[in-house]
């Protein structure tokens, strides 16, 4: 991922507190915009691991934890075709249609190094935290014939070590975002683990 750094740091309307596109309306955007199928699976597996760690780590009701999984949705939803645009387009876009500031902060902290906006919510740390090594371990699922049943801690640890593998993934924001959420980064691989592979 390149550099666009998003040149402000506050993003919505604070009177739109509570806002969210419908489950029906999020899915036709990243239809609209997102025509890549790879990319599309990597932005459901996020939208899932997010929705799955408000529902089972902080308690969330239905309504709370879709925030949660709409801001995973749609994070790279103007990546496929506005790469040089990523993520100005999508937070422009929920801008208009008056959603939850929470929601589009979250978008646009989700890569600090890129964008300039540090993650601050507990949304935005778990949505920096999950993109990186989501793909690393959806990538480790690619090359094992079993895909993601059997796979261990241990297995995706030793991909992490390896710098060849998933080149594009940033071992340094995985690290860094593991830090600022206060996780291990065993938890974190391991929830994943148990989690993504049911996204196909």
């Amino acid at each position: 991922m390149s550099t666009h750094l998003l040149g402000r740091q506050e993003f919505g309307n604070p009177a739109n507190a509570g806002n969210s596109l419908s489950r029906a309306e999020a899915q036709l955007l990243l239809n609209d915009w997102v025509k890549n199928e790879r990319l599309k699976l990597h932005m459901k597996q996020v939208a899932y691991l997010m929705k799955q760690w408000a529902i089972e780590k902080l308690g969330m009701d239905d309504t709370q934890a879709w925030h949660w999984e709409m801001a995973g949705l749609l994070h790279d939803a103007d990546w496929d075709q506005w790469p040089d645009r990523h993520c100005s387009l999508i937070i422009e876009e929920l801008e208009k249609r008056n959603v939850d500031p929470g929601i589009i902060h979250a978008i646009a902290s989700h890569g600090p190094s890129y964008f300039g906006v540090e993650p601050q919510s507990p949304m935005d740390k778990m949505l920096y935290a999950f993109d990186e090594l989501s793909g690393l371990i959806h990538a480790y699922s690619l090359m094992r014939p079993e895909g993601y049943a059997g796979m261990e801690l241990k297995g995706v640890k030793k991909r992490l070590k390896e710098k060849a593998f998933a080149a594009n993934v940033n071992r340094e924001d995985i690290q860094d975002a593991c830090r600022r959420a206060g996780l291990e980064t065993d938890e974190l691989i391991q929830f994943i683990i148990n989690h993504q592979g049911q996204v196909v």
